[in-house]
């Protein structure tokens, strides 16, 4: 039986799990984006410990499952432009949008935010579409 769907439920709870905690932890929102733009931005001195030892974790567990000879498997394309292509315009759509997929999709969903709503319907439906147009016409 394939086992996708269960690392993909896995996976989904944790990233929910880690969304509460750090709520109800820092009263903050665990927005990936807004923690990154707060490190580069120089925001709040009392924060900024905090939000590189949360982006440290997001590069060092990989790593480190991958050290240890465990799966990672992240399908990444070996095509450099390709990839910094699609970072910049996913950090230009996370600007524009004041959020990425875990500060609206997981956090803002589940204080039933309406921008998270809007948002995250938004930003599926131009996945679905890039999909659809990527595989069907082009």
């Amino acid at each position: 039986m394939p086992m996708d769907w269960i690392m993909g439920l896995i996976g989904g709870l944790l990233i929910g799990l880690s969304g509460a905690v750090y709520l109800l932890g820092n009263g903050r929102i665990m927005g990936a984006s807004g923690i990154f733009g707060g490190l580069l931005e120089g925001g709040a001195a009392d924060l900024r410990l905090e939000r590189f030892a949360f982006l440290a974790a997001l590069i060092a567990l990989p790593a480190a499952l991958f050290a240890a000879g465990l799966p990672v498997d992240t399908h990444v394309t070996g095509n450099l432009p390709l990839l910094v292509a699609g970072g910049l315009l996913v950090g230009l759509g996370t600007r524009i949008g004041n959020g990425c997929t875990s500060g609206h999709g997981v956090c803002g969903i589940s204080r039933l935010s309406a921008r998270g709503i809007v948002s995250t319907c938004c930003y599926i439906g131009a996945g679905v579409l890039t999909v659809t147009l990527m595989r069907g016409v082009l």
